[in-house]
């Protein structure tokens, strides 16, 4: 069981709306990171201006970028 509750995006304070919407037209969803973060908005839109500008356009792919934190992960032993 988490201890860290998720914001629901349909609930989400005004100052993450606009972060959510992007999420949702970009992939579909809000990825779960995203909806904890939320609790933080402040944080959260640190956290959404890194990863924008670390998934961006540059000569790696993108999908070798999600291999890459995949990777990563799986070193660390992060199960998310």
């Amino acid at each position: 069981m988490p201890r860290l509750s998720k914001v629901d995006p349909a609930s989400a304070p005004p100052e993450v709306k606009p972060i959510f919407d992007a999420m949702l037209r970009q992939r579909g969803n809000v990825p779960n990171m995203y909806r904890t973060m939320a609790h933080r908005p402040e944080i959260l839109t640190t956290m959404a201006a890194h990863f924008k500008a670390v998934m961006a356009p540059t000569t790696l792919s993108s999908r070798l970028k999600e291999l890459v934190v995949l990777r990563v992960s799986a070193i660390n032993g992060c199960d998310y």
